[in-house]
């Protein structure tokens, strides 16, 4: 298949337009990430617990990852209802719904304010802007809305990051860092693009159409590994799991060494970040899983911020034409839809 007719494709079947959003991915990132935000930032936190479900709960991920080897302060992830055992409200609550009325978010968040916590919530609106409104103690920031929670990533992402740099809790790059960290993905992006791209994702999408697919990542990676997979979920409608390096060294790799490997996609994402005794243990991987069909996809990036961001572009782009290759609607995601329609009901 050419690039021309994978444009073709989208035009017809993309109802929601996922490639029009996915292209201003970067964009989106920026103006979230250079929007003023008023903070106190006075407070000693012990940590940060995110909560978010779905694509909207994606940035939790990174910012744990990010904090996790830059970071002062812990950040943990929560998709669930209610709150962790061990929470109290030392701990900053970062509350992130695209529509603003997921309800395992919205049930942490009425636990949290219920129990003298402070809560920063990230939304187009719905109910969490309307209880952030009732406490004085917590702060509501407002993101562009009426498009799919998964492609609304820059907004949220960018959003969530430009707290943690306003409350000085995640290093925050100086102003020509990020200016030329958002040039060069937005060059990055031209290249991935169905339209006028070099054609690399659409070599990806062929090669793991109707393979189950299987991501192996170092743990720095991992958030960006985690995304892709879900992308492929929601977007492409085929099964893909995220495996981390090391720990799958000690398990999983048997399976990959076995018979069966050959039915399997294998994506590697790697990057400059990684431990030197990772990249060994990729090559090793490399040179005895007998796979057809294994690519690796280095991240690049001059910070480990930039080789998640661009992870998670290409990754997206991958997706998208995973999907228009095999005739569906990378916009539609029916099956969600119906569950909530069974939920609010019962």
């Amino acid at each position: 298949m050419k690039l021309k007719e994978l444009q073709e494709l989208a035009k017809e079947l993309d109802t929601r337009d996922m490639v029009g959003y996915t292209r201003k991915f970067i964009d989106d990132f920026e103006q979230a990430i250079t929007k003023n935000i008023d903070i106190d930032v006075d407070k000693d936190w012990s940590g940060v617990l995110c909560l978010g479900m779905g694509g909207s709960g994606a940035g939790g991920m990174f910012l744990s990852t990010l904090a996790d080897y830059s970071g002062g302060i812990p950040f943990v992830v929560w998709r669930d209802y209610n709150l962790p055992s061990w929470w109290g409200p030392d701990w900053l609550i970062l509350a992130t719904s695209y529509s603003g009325n997921t309800e395992e978010t919205i049930d942490g968040v009425r636990e949290a304010l219920e129990s003298g916590g402070t809560v920063i919530g990230i939304s187009s609106g719905g109910e969490l802007e309307d209880i952030i409104a009732e406490n004085q103690e917590s702060l509501f920031i407002s993101v562009p809305g009426g498009q799919m929670p998964r492609s609304a990533f820059g907004h949220l992402f960018g959003s969530q990051i430009s707290v943690c740099w306003s409350l000085g809790i995640i290093e925050k790059p100086n102003s020509e860092e990020i200016s030329n960290m958002i040039e060069r993905l937005r060059s990055s992006s031209m290249d991935f693009d169905i339209s006028g791209g070099n054609g690399l994702v659409l070599s990806v999408a062929e090669s793991i159409l109707n393979k189950e697919i299987g991501i192996i990542a170092p743990t720095i990676m991992m958030p960006a590994a985690r995304r892709f997979a879900n992308q492929l979920n929601e977007n492409s409608e085929v099964f893909a799991r995220p495996s981390e390096l090391p720990e799958m060294n000690h398990n999983e790799i048997i399976a990959w060494s076995s018979s069966n490997a050959d039915k399997h996609s294998i994506i590697y994402f790697s990057c400059e970040n990684i431990h030197p005794r990772i990249n060994s243990r990729m090559n090793w991987m490399l040179e005895n899983i007998d796979n057809n069909h294994s690519w690796i996809i280095d991240c690049e990036g001059h910070s480990l911020l930039e080789s998640l961001l661009y992870a998670s572009h290409i990754s997206d782009w991958i997706s998208i034409a995973l999907a228009l290759i095999k005739g569906i609607d990378p916009s539609d995601i029916n099956s969600i839809v119906d569950l909530k329609s069974h939920l609010s009901n019962n």
